[in-house]
Order: structure tokens, then sequence, then C-alpha cells
């Protein structure tokens, strides 16, 4: 089952230094076919204007992967942590028994990125934050593990779900493969490019939620960037 979710679709919302597009409903867009996707409950493409961002807030019992596709975002949060995440690099954030972060944008440009939600399947762990960089030349034509709660996938972020995000770039014409598993879901949106995922054409920025499929099968009609949620 792939059922395509076009950009155009999806929540929006305006907020002058924030323009927020969701795939799964938050804060004031509600769509009650779209609460989640297996433990995936959010998935927002944000746009942050320069010099502005999210002011210290708390959360409590989350994953919280920040993947930026342009600019860069640089975190502060209330165990002494601070750090900034580049262009195609990756922070995650486990609010286990609770934390309060900020995430501000001191570029001099917008920043682009997809925030993404997992619900975890351990809990009453303290909290904790971490980054890394991964160079897209490492993810040419195939498809990377980034965050994982899986210990052997030890090259990645460690996160606390029975989840994965994974990413790749692939050329016009390119296929690359990746083995779901019919008793989970993946939930995958192209950053840029065009995409068929198992003879399903997706755009840009359109989501692709996908489930009892064995195998995904993605080929890029134009040179693409893709990332995918692999989860239960």
């Amino acid at each position: 089952m792939i059922e395509l979710r076009p950009f155009a679709g999806i929540g929006h919302a305006h907020h002058g230094w924030l323009d927020a597009r969701h795939h799964f409903s938050f804060a004031d867009y509600h769509d009650p076919a779209r609460m989640h996707w297996g433990n995936l409950r959010v998935w927002n493409d944000d746009t942050i204007a320069a010099k502005s961002g999210f002011p210290p807030h708390p959360h409590r019992d989350m994953e919280i992967v920040t993947y930026v596709r342009t600019g860069a975002i640089t975190h502060q949060d209330s165990l002494g942590n601070k750090g900034r995440t580049a262009a195609g690099d990756v922070q995650v954030m486990s609010a286990g028994t609770g934390i309060t972060h900020a995430e501000y944008n001191l570029e001099d440009e917008a920043t682009t990125l997809f925030q993404i939600w997992i619900m975890p399947t351990r809990g009453g762990e303290a909290p904790g934050w971490g980054a890394r960089a991964f160079p897209k030349g490492d993810r040419a034509g195939q498809l990377v593990v980034l965050a994982s709660g899986y210990p052997q996938d030890t090259d990645s972020l460690p996160i606390r779900t029975e989840a994965r995000l994974v990413a790749g770039t692939i050329r016009a014409g390119e296929t690359v493969t990746y083995p779901l598993g019919a008793a989970r879901k993946g939930y995958l949106v192209p950053a840029t490019g065009r995409i068929s995922v198992n003879g399903i054409e997706a755009q840009a920025r359109d989501g692709v939620a996908i489930a009892d499929e064995d195998t995904i099968t993605i080929t890029a009609l134009d040179e693409s960037e893709v990332v995918l949620v692999d989860t239960l």
C-alpha cells in the first residue's frame, strides 16, 4: 500500500518568521486521518527566517530528529548542550523524562529543515542530545542510516525507538532499493527532485506513506535527495 500525500495538500501555518508545512496533525492543524504513521508522529517541513527561531520550550517522551536541508540551526538546552547543525547534517534530541530547548537560525539566510518526531519505545530515561555531520557525497547512489534505535547501526545517531532515519542522493535514472518489510511502515519525502516509489511518482516535498511492502524501489526521475523514516 502506497499513499501519495501531495505537498500542496498538507497542513500550512505561516507565522512570519516561520513558514511551516505539516505532514501530520500539529498545533492548529488537525486532520483525524493524519495523526501519525505507525510511531512517526510529526514531520514538519519548516522554513525559518534569518536571525529568528524557536525560544526555549519543554518536551518529554519523544525522539526529535532535525534534518537540515539548507542553512543551519543552533541548539541550546537545559542540559548545557549547545551546537550548530548545518545543511545535510542531523541532530537528535531524546526528550526522555524532560528537557527544555531552543532552536535558533543565527545565519544571514533562511534555514530549511525537516523536523521529525518519533514516539519512543523505551521510556523513563534521562534526556540527551547529539549531532553529527553526514557528508552528502557518502550517500551518493545509496541509502544511508543516519539515526537508529538498533545497535547494529553503529555509524548512526542513536534514538530510543525501534525506527531508522535513512537518506540518500540519487542521480536521474538511478534506482535504489530498501528492505522495509511488510510488518513495518515507511514515510518517505523527496527533499529535492522527482522520484518514483514502487511505481508511484512523487514530486519534491510530497509525502509517500508506505505499508505492507516488503521492498521499496526508488527511481530518480530527476536528481533527487530522499529522506525516509522506517518504523513500527
